[in-house]
Parts: C-alpha cells; structure tokens; sequence
C-alpha cells in the first residue's frame, strides 16, 4: 500500500490520534497515493506497472516532501520514466455524465441514517467484508462486491449496463485504465493481511469504494501506531478524502475534501480548516465499516465497527 510507504516518513510518536496533524498527514499522503494510482494502475497483463517503484522508499521520499502544512489543492502524480498514462481530473459537478439520469448509485457503502428510495425500505445494496480466524490460526479476508444492476450506468444508446468495475475504465488509450477486450478493470476492493514478525497477525477491511484503502489504513495506524486494540481502532473519529478520481460513474473529484465524524475535538476541526481543507463535518457514527480479526500467541481477537448496527464480532 503505497500510502503507508508514503507515511513511512513521518514520525508519528510525538502525535494523539485524534490530532489535525495526523489528520492532515494522513490525507495529504492519500492524495498522492491516488494520483499515481490513476496514472500508473491498469491490469497487469496489458499494462507495466512499476510496483517496485512505486513502493520503494527512495520513490515515496521525493513523493512525501511535496506534503505541507497546508492542504494541496492538486491532483499531483508522479514520473516514473516509460510508465504511466494521462489522468483526469473533473471538477465535481463539471461533467455532462454527472446530470445523467442513469446515475443510480453505486455497490459502496450504504447509508441507513438516510431515506431509502426503494419501494419496500430495504436497503440499496452494500458492499460485504469478512475476516475469518480458524482453530489452526488459518486467516483469510474477504470483500465480497459488484453484483447490483441497479448501481451500473446503463449505455443509453445500447438499453444495457456495464459491470460496477467497468465504471473504472477510461475510454482513453493514453490512459492505463482504457477499456479493451479481456482487459480487467482496476478494483476499489482491498481486503488486507497483515505480517507480525514474518509471521500472519491480523486480517481487516471495509466496504466504502475509495474510501476502503483509507479507513482501513486508519485502523492499521491507530492500532500499530499509538497501541489502540481493534475496537477502539475501529471506533476512533472516522475520516476519509475525495479529493482524486472517483471510480464510480460519473468519475468526478472533489478538490480539497475532507470530511471528519462529528467526534473530534473542536480544535482539530478548527485547525483542518486553517490548513485549507474543504472540511465537512459529518455525524458523530457514520465514516467507516471496518472489522478486523487478529491472533497473538494463542489467543483470538476480532473487532467490528458499530456504525448502523451493521458489524459483528463472534467467536467460538
């Protein structure tokens, strides 16, 4: 994940977790990791994509000096010589597809504090996630996704839709997500595992599209990073950006975003803002749906996020 490669540099002990510094170290890096994942991602078998690079200390190095103190208001990937293609960024609200009426939605993250549009009030449709500890200390983590006709755009000239992921190709052959026959499209999904020692100590992750790879990195720091155990990882503020290329239909960016649950402290608010982030404060439970699972010694843990009453933890 090049996010924590990026994060590598910074020193994160003299920090709380609930500090507008980590707030904003955290998100700047997000917003470089997801400008270079537009321009260098693709599938494998079609495109190079230089992973070696990408996540090597000396690449995320250069990469982390353009991080401030001050909130960028860029979409800025990096060069990597022969890699790479064209990224596009449209201003939310700019695009033609954004007023499309076949815009309905996306297989992401479910809201169930807002009014539900279908006819019998169930919900929309959400993404799953998984964490599985067995006896033997086998794991294995799970994002199970993408099966709603309802949240893909249907092609109005041609009555039928694309699959959900096909939502990320580009039509661009400059770019490395274009669409092309046996070409698989670039995926939000991101269930994790996590090495302790060399040895398998914790799987995790989220439903929430792009905003999977930064909730469950929230989890990861606060638990590596400042000695929180899962639960209360998982039930710290919750904070995610938009500030790159949406994935899903209409593909738009949101410059400078950042929204932060209801729960952190009036001062780190405060000071986001000074920094010139485009700051949203949302409800007190709502930014987040991880669940994680780990083993230590001989003994299991798992964890699950109490937003929406959607997440359980059991064991047995």
């Amino acid at each position: 994940m090049q996010q924590l490669a990026l994060l590598k540099q910074f020193d994160f002990s003299q920090l709380d977790e609930n500090s507008p510094e980590f707030v904003h170290q955290v998100v700047e890096a997000t917003k470089l990791a997801f400008a270079d994942r537009e321009a260098f991602y693709g599938d494998p078998d079609f495109v190079k994509v230089p992973m070696d690079v990408l996540l090597s200390d000396e690449y995320n190095r250069e990469r982390y000096a353009l991080i401030s103190d001050k909130a960028s208001m860029e979409v800025r990937p990096g060069v990597i010589e022969g890699y790479g293609g064209e990224v596009y960024v449209r201003p939310k609200g700019s695009s033609v597809e954004g007023d499309s009426k076949f815009d309905i939605g996306e297989p992401t993250v479910a809201r169930f504090d807002e009014p539900n549009p279908t006819k019998d009030g169930g919900a929309t449709g959400d993404t799953c996630h998984f964490d599985i500890i067995d006896k033997w200390g086998n794991m294995v983590a799970g994002t199970p996704s993408g099966g709603w006709l309802q949240s893909s755009p249907i092609i109005p000239s041609l009555g039928f839709c694309l699959s959900n992921r096909a939502q990320m190709f580009w039509l661009d052959e400059n770019s490395t997500a274009c669409i092309a026959p046996k070409k698989r499209p670039r995926t939000t999904l991101t269930p994790s595992l996590a090495l302790k020692d060399g040895k398998p100590y914790m799987v995790f992750g989220t439903p929430g599209g792009d905003q999977q790879d930064q909730w469950a990195l929230h989890l990861f720091l606060r638990h590596v990073h400042f000695g929180l155990n899962l639960q209360e990882s998982i039930d710290a503020p919750g904070f995610s950006t938009a500030h790159f290329p949406n994935s899903f239909f209409p593909r738009e960016t949101d410059i400078g975003h950042l929204a932060i649950e209801g729960r952190f402290p009036k001062a780190t608010a405060e000071n986001l803002i000074l920094r010139g982030h485009k700051l949203i404060v949302d409800a007190d439970w709502c930014l987040g749906r991880v669940t994680a699972a780990s083993k230590v010694n001989s003994v299991l843990k798992a964890a699950a996020n109490p937003r929406f009453m959607q997440g359980y933890a059991i064991g047995r």
